[in-house]
């Protein structure tokens, strides 16, 4: 992994981020309820210094559900030991053997195939 440290490096890498109650509106829950999916590793909300509080990348949302498989992806990166700033990174990076990126993938159903490369990060 690189080191993304920098926010606004990470900022850049995910074209797209929803503040809390952004995210909550489209999942119709509180914004606590985004922050309690964050802890159970089921949704990632990061501090950027271009937004207010948190943001969840906006393409961890597909209509008005959570993406199918991140959740699993997420618990895989985790327990790989990837920070959530690390996990974000992977998913939104290119990987040729998919091809594509992982959060595509994921968009496009191909959970499996995500979690079986997230599963051999060393």
């Amino acid at each position: 992994m690189s080191d993304l440290d920098d926010p606004t490096a990470l900022a850049q890498l995910v074209e797209h981020w929803l503040t809390l109650d952004e995210a909550a509106e489209q999942l119709g829950v509180t914004p606590s309820r985004i922050r309690q999916l964050s802890r159970e590793h089921q949704l990632v909300a990061l501090r950027l210094p271009a937004t207010p509080g948190l943001a969840v990348p906006a393409e961890f949302i597909l209509d008005g559900q959570i993406v199918k498989g991140l959740a699993g992806t997420l618990t895989v990166l985790s327990d790989r030991g990837l920070s959530d700033v690390e996990a974000v990174e992977w998913l939104f990076t290119g990987d040729d053997s998919l091809p594509g990126r992982p959060i595509d993938a994921l968009r496009e159903n191909r959970g499996r195939e995500v979690r079986r490369r997230a599963q051999v990060i060393v």
